[in-house]
């Protein structure tokens, strides 16, 4: 019994470094898909990708979710842009934003660091408060920064923000997946996972037959980009849940709560318990529309917000 637990252990040590990663062929650097409006900044180490609209005392920073990007408030920005200054950048692991593989002490993709650009992107750019409206993954980090800088956060908006089912790392698990058997595998999960792929932005959407060709080239951008799978990874080894649920009753800002009636990727009974649990927070339910309602819903996301902001 004693050789076998050894050979498996052998097994378990050696065996995933004879699978073979294979590299992907036709990626190309992040810089040679900017768009006209693209600008880029340098915060805590990290060339950031952001895009700006519009000028005034109101300033709007946006969050997007995962496996998304600048590209995902393309409906919605130039609407925000006629009440003040709207800034959009892509998180780190995604867009344009620059894809760090080596990670140091300083790790952008850590769950406290992601904060800590979000608030540093604000100082680079002179922004002292902000309405700050985080969709999905974007939510929780836009949770986090009201919990932590309140005195950065006028006003919070969560669009089908992913609270409860994170959908990241315990700590727990950072141990294993931190490992460098885990490191040379991890690329291939990226892969496999295929975050802004067809099957993924199907899921997010009520009406699937609104997606147009242009719609999925907007998503397919992240994939023409060198070091895409091995960002995704390090982004996913490295987040780790803050809970930020438990916290709910310290938040000090007006807060409102938008989801999609049809949310299947953070389900719609998530999003209202989440609205219960922030006192005096407002819930809006978008009708016919899936996990995206600022990009499926835009005229009826803009009305219930400017509602409320007013």
């Amino acid at each position: 019994m004693l050789i076998i637990f050894i050979v498996v252990i052998i097994l378990l040590a050696v065996g995933p470094f004879f699978i073979k990663v294979p590299k992907l062929d036709g990626l190309v650097d992040a810089k040679t898909l900017v768009d006209a409006d693209s600008k880029f900044i340098k915060v805590n180490g990290v060339d950031v990708h952001y895009k700006e609209a519009g000028s005034g005392e109101i300033t709007y920073i946006l969050l997007h979710g995962f496996g998304a990007s600048t590209f995902s408030w393309r409906e919605v920005m130039p609407e925000l842009a006629k009440s003040g200054r709207v800034i959009a950048f892509d998180r780190p692991g995604f867009g344009l934003t620059e894809r760090l593989i080596k990670l140091g002490k300083n790790n952008p993709y850590d769950s406290k660091a992601q904060v800590a650009l979000s608030i540093g992107l604000m100082d680079a750019l002179g922004i002292k408060k902000a309405v700050v409206i985080g969709h999905s993954a974007g939510g929780v980090v836009a949770l986090n920064m009201a919990l932590n800088y309140p005195d950065r956060v006028s006003n919070l908006v969560l669009v089908d923000a992913i609270v409860y089912e994170s959908g990241v790392l315990y700590k727990w698990l950072l141990p294993l997946v931190n490992t460098p058997q885990m490191n040379h595998l991890g690329p291939l999960f990226a892969r496999v996972a295929k975050i802004g792929g067809d099957e993924f932005l199907r899921s997010t959407w009520h009406d699937q037959t609104k997606i147009t060709p242009a719609i999925y080239n907007g998503y397919h951008k992240v994939l023409k980009i060198k070091d895409w799978d091995k960002a995704l990874w390090n982004l996913t080894r490295s987040t780790y849940s803050l809970h930020p649920e438990k916290h709910l009753s310290e938040l000090s800002m007006p807060v409102l709560v938008i989801t999609g009636d049809d949310d299947r990727v953070v389900f719609t009974k998530n999003s209202i318990k989440l609205a219960s649990e922030i006192p005096g927070s407002k819930l809006e339910v978008i009708q016919n529309s899936g996990h995206i309602p600022h990009e499926e819903q835009p005229v009826e996301f803009m009305r219930v917000l400017g509602e409320w902001l007013k």
